[in-house]
């Protein structure tokens, strides 16, 4: 049976939401998943699952969040050759490079990428906070990563059927 795990870190919750969004449509496509916080993990994780889907915001300069999520995404992304792989994360600033990096790290780690990474680019957070006092802040489309989601899965189970 194939089996996911969802791993992510997310300091304002932007990244969570999207984690808990492609879980649920990974299981409504019929993925056992589980879902985890990168903190609640190791490098052991990958030997215990057959597919991945990593979330991280992009931080400082675009560049994956470096006191957790980089020490283990570094620590595993030799070992991902030829798994599945989903990307995902948020951003207020920059242009999407860090996004755009990791996925040339997966590819380079001969790991398959799906699709490209989903991201949800927030707005700055001087004009979020401005919004949100009004009650017009940037929401997160938590049905987009809910098909991602989906999608994954079902490229999951096809390729196992090959």
């Amino acid at each position: 049976m194939d089996k996911i795990a969802v791993i992510y870190w997310s300091r304002t919750g932007n990244t969570e939401t999207m984690a808990k969004m492609i879980a649920r449509g990974l299981r409504d496509g019929g993925i056992e998943t589980e879902l985890m916080r990168v903190s609640e993990t190791d490098a052991s994780v990958i030997e215990r699952y057959n597919s991945f889907a990593f979330g991280c915001p992009a931080m400082g300069k675009e560049v994956l969040e470096e006191k957790e999520f980089e020490p283990f995404f570094a620590e595993i992304e030799k070992r991902l050759q030829g798994t599945p792989v989903a990307l995902f994360g948020s951003y207020g600033w920059g242009d999407g490079r860090w996004m755009r990096d990791w996925q040339a790290r997966v590819t380079a780690s001969g790991a398959e990428l799906f699709e490209q990474g989903l991201i949800f680019q927030t707005e700055s957070p001087l004009v979020t906070k401005i919004k949100r006092a009004f009650g017009k802040d940037k929401k997160p489309d938590e049905a987009a990563y809910l098909a991602f989601g989906t999608r994954f899965a079902a490229h999951i189970r096809a390729e196992r059927r090959r």
